[in-house]
């Protein structure tokens, strides 16, 4: 049985792999979390979130998973971006939403590291290709300043 993180096996042809991704901002700084070893793209910096469980809305996938990940508490805000990307072991599609913090201090729970970074500085981070656009466009919005 796959674990957390596991490249998932899916029939050739079965649609995306569903994954909600939280763009959580706090005092002018996106969080971002860095994968821990042994995961799919081991050492990348990302935004906190995961895939979406049977019956889930992405919403609750967020919650949830940013509780796994880190220990926070979040606040499901509008959708920023919607990307697909395709990894030669699967189809991902990413759903980004602005998240603000609740409650929670984060901890490494199941990622390597995190780091509140100013949107001018997400460049300096190496990020999935995936995330590339997400990026591009909470520069151009001005998020977080």
């Amino acid at each position: 049985m796959p674990r957390k993180g596991d490249a998932l096996h899916r029939p050739r042809g079965a649609g995306p792999i569903v994954v909600a991704a939280a763009v959580v901002i706090r005092e002018g700084r996106v969080l971002l979390t860095r994968r821990a070893e042994g995961q799919h793209l081991a050492g990348m910096w990302e935004f906190p979130g995961g895939k979406l469980e049977d019956g889930e809305s992405p919403e609750e996938a967020l919650v949830r998973e940013c509780r796994e990940e880190c220990g926070i508490d979040v606040e499901v805000g509008e959708i920023l971006d919607v990307t697909h990307h395709r990894f030669p072991e699967k189809n991902v599609l990413l759903l980004f939403y602005r998240c603000g913090l609740r409650a929670g201090d984060v901890r490494h729970l199941q990622v390597a590291d995190h780091a509140w970074v100013a949107p001018a500085e997400l460049d300096r981070y190496p990020l999935p290709p995936a995330d590339d656009r997400v990026v591009a466009r909470i520069q151009a919005l001005g998020l977080g300043a």
